[in-house]
């Protein structure tokens, strides 16, 4: 382990030797490793724009859980940036991408802090909107060492961000150049100032869909990708399964070229969307081919694998048809002795993706890697701590 000071905050940054990797194919579906296939690790444009969630963690460490009325003492504490927008370009800039990042704090000694760090890693917030006076956003985020969980008592910025806080300038000055868009979700009204013009430009859009907000449906209609959380697809789209969730929100979003569902330790499950549609390709029921891919797993491999099935006319019961490629990804088995805290986790996830788009790296090549990076998060306590950066010794087989 090796210590970093970053802007004032003491990092524990961990480079491990690398895992040892497999590959394995059948005749119907495929599981594929880093090592099945490579791809470049230096995007030729590595500009991204992010609009979202920015923030203080003060992050307390707890052999357990305190009951009402309690007293008791952390175990470790650290404060260190955070929210889901500067945790995932935070992800992406040590990765290798060139991140802006707009979002809104204060000039109080928070906010500060906030862009420090931020600039120290690579992200650029020369489009941030700063306040005078008010607070900058800020969360105490309680770990439970013992259950292996985290409790987030988030307390908003003051004043809100408001769509006219963005001259139309610095609009079109953000976007000048960027490779791909992401929102977290958050600060809605601005984010659909900033997906419209990306859409005017034809610049692809990612949306971290983690839960539904007052005018997320009009976001949510622009995106190219959506990486989602376990509960939003089927409180979405009102349907019995994630499977058929995934059929319901492409069919409902034309423009969705994939959308993935993040389940934790239970890897994701993700549908891309296909163009060909001839009449030779079979229909079969999205559930039992999701089942079909679980019971192919290897259990006994450790490392994040993904699983494929053929192109195919996915149906979903009462709801439609759609034609593409559905896909199982496995998470790391992370020995319980290492996982430290799974504070943006899911982050560093939506962060690989963005990098993983930008090189064009293949979907098979794509979950693994964002599970490796989030597993990778795990390992320390905040949504910073361990992010990796390309140079990680993780993250060597999937980038060469």
């Amino acid at each position: 382990m090796k210590c970093v000071n970053c802007s004032g905050f003491s990092l524990l940054l961990s480079s491990p030797p690398p895992l040892p990797l497999r590959s394995l194919k059948s005749s119907t579906t495929s599981t594929f490793t880093a090592s099945s296939m490579s791809s470049d690790p230096l995007p030729q444009n590595p500009i991204i724009l992010g609009c979202g969630g920015l923030g203080l963690d003060f992050l307390a460490a707890v052999a357990s859980f305190p009951k009402p009325d309690d007293k008791i003492r952390t175990t470790s504490f650290l404060v260190q940036g955070g929210g889901n927008a500067g945790n995932a370009l935070t992800c992406a800039a040590r990765l290798g991408l060139s991140p802006r990042l707009i979002a809104k704090v204060a000039d109080d000694t928070q906010g500060k802090a906030v862009l420090e760090e931020l600039r120290a890693d690579g992200v650029d917030t020369s489009f941030l909107i700063v306040s005078k006076g008010g607070n900058s956003p800020f969360t105490y985020i309680i770990v439970d060492s013992q259950t292996k969980t985290r409790t987030c008592i988030h307390t908003v910025g003051y004043p809100p961000m408001i769509p006219e806080d963005l001259s139309q300038f610095s609009l079109l000055s953000a976007l000048d150049g960027a490779r791909l868009v992401y929102f977290d979700g958050r600060l809605t009204e601005t984010a659909l100032v900033i997906a419209q013009e990306a859409a005017r430009q034809s610049i692809p859009i990612l949306i971290d869909a983690e839960r539904n907000r007052e005018g997320f449906d009009d976001l949510l209609k622009l995106a190219d990708y959506a990486v989602c959380s376990a509960k939003f697809p089927q409180a979405w789209t009102e349907t019995p399964s994630i499977p058929s969730a995934l059929v319901s929100m492409l069919l409902r979003l034309p423009n969705l070229k994939f959308a993935i569902v993040t389940l934790g330790e239970d890897g994701c499950i993700m549908l891309e969307r296909s163009v060909d549609e001839g009449p030779e390709l079979d229909e079969i029921d999205v559930d039992s081919l999701f089942e079909s891919l679980k019971q192919r797993k290897d259990d006994s491999t450790a490392i994040p694998t993904c699983l494929s099935s053929l192109v195919t006319k996915l149906r979903a019961n009462g709801i439609g048809t759609v034609t593409g490629k559905l896909f199982l990804g496995t998470a790391e088995k992370i020995p319980p002795s290492e996982v430290v805290d799974t504070t943006g986790a899911g982050d560093a996830f939506v962060g690989a993706v963005l990098y993983a788009i930008c090189v064009d790296m293949p979907v098979e090549i794509m979950l693994p890697f964002a599970a490796q990076v989030a597993a990778t998060c795990c390992r320390g306590l905040g949504a910073r701590t361990t992010l990796p950066r390309r140079t990680d010794l993780r993250l060597a087989s999937f980038l060469h």
